[in-house]
Order: structure tokens, then C-alpha cells, then sequence
């Protein structure tokens, strides 16, 4: 008799802990909750703080002009970050906090970019203005830096012939007819 009530209690314990494990897995959160939030609960889904190019303008230049602002901006063109790059994060990063909408804020880019040109001109800073696109060189230009870097180091004996492009030569391939249940048919 003590047998059979042990089991029972166990059996009782056992279908217990499946009825816990069942009613765990539904108060587990539903996949790609987490890439849900409430409609405006984010910044940049609220109404911009300078809905109009004017007020984000008078935004950036009253944040700009500070000494702090300066100092710190013309470290970082002395690292050599572009202005381009520069100007973007900031706006970027005012949509993503609410200060103004992104079309917003392509539209003062250009402003920002002239203001952070005007303080580095102003410090006699160099800087990048990340608006040109630099060349890359071919293969024949970087093999004959290399052998000049050797020539200078001394490991490869100086000689006359310099490393041309290679010539590239197109075949042509013949037309292949089209095939197909909708193809023409001669």
C-alpha cells in the first residue's frame, strides 16, 4: 500500500512538473518581439524638435560656435576624418535622437560641412573635405612603387625596364540564338 501511494504522489509531482514546463513555454517572449516597439516610441518616430531647415540651421550654429565644439572638432580633422564624414554623423545622429527629420537634414549637410571648413581654415588645419574620389592605381603602378621601395632598400638591383600595362585583348563571342518555349523560331 505504501508503494502504491508513493508512486501515485510521484506520478502526481511528475505530471505537475510537465503542466510548470508547458505553462513556461508560453511566457516566453514571441520571435522578433524584440524588433517590435510601440508605434512613437522611438525618437525619430515622433515629430521632429525643428521641423524646418531654418531652425535645425540656428540648432547646429548655436551648438557649433561654442569653444568646446571647436577644440574638439579640429582633434578629430587632425586624425584625419573628412568633413564629409564629420558633417554626416551629425546629422544622422539628430534624426535618430528626434532633433529633425532625415530630409531635413540632408538639406543642412552642406551648411555644416562650410562651417567645419570655416573653423579648420581658421585654425590652419589641413583636412579632406571627402568629397573627391580618389583613383586607384592600376597593377603596373603599384608593382613599380614596389620595386622603387626595393631599389631605396637596397634589395633588388636597379635596372631600365619598367613594368607596362598589360594589353587586353576582347574576343568576340558568337550570338547564341535564343531557345525556349516563348523563342522565336525562324
Amino acid at each position: 500500500m505504501l508503494r502504491l501511494l508513493l508512486v501515485h504522489s510521484v506520478g502526481r509531482d511528475r505530471k505537475y512538473a510537465m503542466f510548470k514546463e508547458d505553462s513556461q513555454k508560453f511566457d516566453a517572449p514571441i520571435p522578433g518581439m524584440a524588433m517590435t516597439g510601440e508605434l512613437g516610441g522611438k525618437p525619430w518616430q515622433t515629430p521632429p524638435q525643428y521641423p524646418t531647415v531654418e531652425e535645425t540651421l540656428d540648432y547646429y550654429m548655436s551648438r557649433m560656435a561654442s569653444d568646446a565644439f571647436e577644440d574638439n572638432l579640429i582633434e578629430v580633422l587632425k586624425l584625419g576624418v573628412d568633413v564629409a564624414t564629420i558633417a554626416n554623423t551629425m546629422q544622422t545622429t539628430s534624426v535618430m535622437e528626434g532633433v529633425h527629420t532625415i530630409d531635413v537634414g540632408i538639406l543642412v549637410t552642406p551648411v555644416i560641412m562650410e562651417f567645419i571648413m570655416l573653423v579648420a581654415d581658421a585654425a590652419g588645419v589641413e583636412y579632406d573635405d571627402g568629397m573627391t574620389e580618389e583613383e586607384e592605381p592600376t597593377k603596373a603602378e603599384i608593382a613599380n612603387i614596389l620595386k622603387e621601395f626595393k631599389q631605396m632598400q637596397g634589395e633588388d638591383e636597379p635596372s631600365e625596364t619598367t613594368v607596362e600595362e598589360p594589353i587586353v585583348v576582347e574576343e568576340e563571342t558568337p550570338e547564341e540564338e535564343p531557345m525556349g518555349l516563348m523563342a522565336r523560331r525562324n
